[in-house]
């Protein structure tokens, strides 16, 4: 009887290695992500007594015309621990001025990441002006947790993070893509993320498509248009252009860094 528990031990392993031996690793691709945000929660919290007679009664409107959560569309190119991420282009937000600007209403960037040297390339439009900000990537303090979900096909792991010094950030990612990347500018996890959160923005992307094909070493390129500038000149520019906007600016600056 032993020796049978013993053989089976033997067998079961050996399939096992088998298994892991032919298991397929997505290394190239596209993955479609899609933006959500709260924009009745992210309107109300800009609401205050220095703008309220005009916010409010904006917000009022806004809910009787639009659905409470917007959502946009982006692709994430990734190759050789490169990747390139472009939103597709969507209706204007509001045709509410202050609306139409707010960076958690909007998807304006294209992000460039090299994961191998710890480069991101970003153009980033707001107010009107595009700046192409060349900086290290993004870093991001994570906590690998015990718990997993599906998405788009793929078995992920949630990490939780801390990143700009106090935003918390939920995300989820696969080691079946083998590339430290994910939507916008957050990496550094042991595999792609496939969704990521940020409770406390009322914003979260997720994956709902991964297409596994080989892309050509072209089609990972960083942008090249826009004033040229590091994330802390981005900062100053942003500070300067919001300094007569009260307590939503530093609502701006922050959201704009996401």
């Amino acid at each position: 009887m032993k020796k049978k528990i013993i053989l089976f031990a033997v067998l079961f392993g050996m399939a096992a290695g088998l298994r892991a031996q032919h298991a397929h690793f997505t290394t190239s691709g596209t993955i479609e992500f899609e933006r959500k945000t709260n924009a009745w929660a992210v309107i109300k919290k800009e609401i205050n007594k220095d703008n309220e007679a005009f916010v409010a009664p904006a917000l009022e409107n806004y809910k009787k015309n639009n659905p409470q959560f917007r959502v946009l569309k982006s692709t994430l190119s990734f190759t050789g621990n490169k990747t390139l991420f472009t939103p597709i282009d969507a209706d204007p937000a509001s045709n509410i001025f202050f609306i139409s600007i707010m960076p958690l209403l909007t998807q304006n960037n294209i992000i460039y990441s090299n994961l191998n040297n710890g480069l991101t390339v970003a153009q980033r439009k707001v107010l009107g002006d595009a700046f192409l900000v060349s900086d290290s990537t993004r870093k991001i303090k994570w906590k690998i947790t015990d718990e997993t979900r599906d998405i788009a096909g793929y078995h992920c792991r949630r990490a939780n993070g801390i990143m700009l010094d106090s935003i918390y950030v939920v995300a989820f990612y696969t080691t079946q893509i083998p590339v430290p990347g994910g939507p916008e500018s957050f990496n550094g996890l042991p595999g792609m993320i496939l969704g990521v959160a940020l409770p406390h923005e009322n914003l979260a992307w997720f994956a709902t498509k991964v297409t596994d094909t080989t892309l050509p070493d072209n089609a990972i390129i960083p942008p090249k248009n826009g004033k040229k500038t590091d994330n802390k000149g981005f900062i100053l520019e942003l500070q300067t252009a919001m300094k007569d906007q009260g307590p939503m600016a530093a609502d701006f600056v922050r959201q704009a860094l996401f």
